[in-house]
This record gives structure tokens, sequence and C-alpha cells, in this order.
């Protein structure tokens, strides 16, 4: 083989890794960019949970909303945050969570429609009782929970 050929072949590898190289830089690039949309899209999810939290605490605290409707809320919301697979946020507010299991099985909205008004009003009564009996430490949970969850 000539010496010509020799530089042909080394300038076409060259020229290989430059565009192989180029195209790792774009890829790179591209990984970094959707890496921080999807960081940035996951923190304004987790504020607006945080936010939906705040405000159904606020009115759970000043009794505008039924503890038994915050509390089914607030425990949904607090599973949808990305800590929640490892945190266990039913020990850090337990009662929350307790009136949750309690009444999570009763039906709500437009499935209430579906039971005859006596089962209605015995679940209502039943519920009514849960928020009577666990008031206080619903409330010591609240609190809690808006110290830990400052306004943002």
């Amino acid at each position: 083989m000539s010496s010509e050929l020799y530089w042909v072949i080394a300038i076409v590898g060259v020229l290989i890794i430059i565009a192989l190289g180029w195209y790792a830089t774009n890829l790179l690039l591209r990984l970094r960019w959707q890496t921080r949309a999807r960081d940035a899209a996951v923190q304004k999810r987790v504020e607006r949970i945080d936010e939906s939290i705040i405000t159904i605490a606020k009115a759970m605290q000043q009794e505008q909303c039924p503890f038994s409707e915050g509390c089914l809320r607030i425990v949904v919301l607090l599973d949808h945050r990305p800590e929640s697979v490892e945190y266990n946020y039913s020990k850090e507010y337990p009662a929350l969570h307790e009136m949750y299991e309690k009444i999570k099985h009763m039906p709500t909205h437009e499935s209430r429609k579906k039971f005859p008004k006596a089962k209605v009003r015995e679940m209502d009564n039943e519920r009514e009782g849960y928020e009577k009996s666990m008031r206080d430490i619903i409330l010591a949970d609240i609190n809690k929970l808006l110290k830990q969850f400052p306004a943002a």
C-alpha cells in the first residue's frame, strides 16, 4: 500500500471519530435538557400537591372543610408525593390515616346516589361520629402537618 492510502484512511478515521464525538455530545446535551425538564416538571407537581395539602389543612383547621373529606384528600395527596415510596406518612400523621382507613370505603359524589337515602344517612352519621370522636387528634395532626409543610 502506498503512503497516500494510509493518509486517506487516517483522515477518514479521524473524521468518523469527530462525527461520533459530535453525535455523542449532542445526545448528552439532549439528555441533560430532558433531565432538567423532567426535574422541573416533578418539582412543579410537588409544589402543586403541597399547596393543595396546605390549603386543605388550613380549611380543616378553620373548620371550613369536614375532617373526613380533608383526611381523604390529604392522605391521597401525601401518597402522590415522590418520597412517599420510602417515607411512611401514616406514622407521621396517624389520625389522618386512621380516619382515611375508617371512611375510604364510603361512597362519594355520584356513587352516593346509588344507595337508598336511609343507607346514606347511616353512613353520614357514622362518618360524623368519627369526626367528633377524632376531632382533637386530627387537629393535632393538622397542626403538625402545617408546621412541616410551610406555606409556599
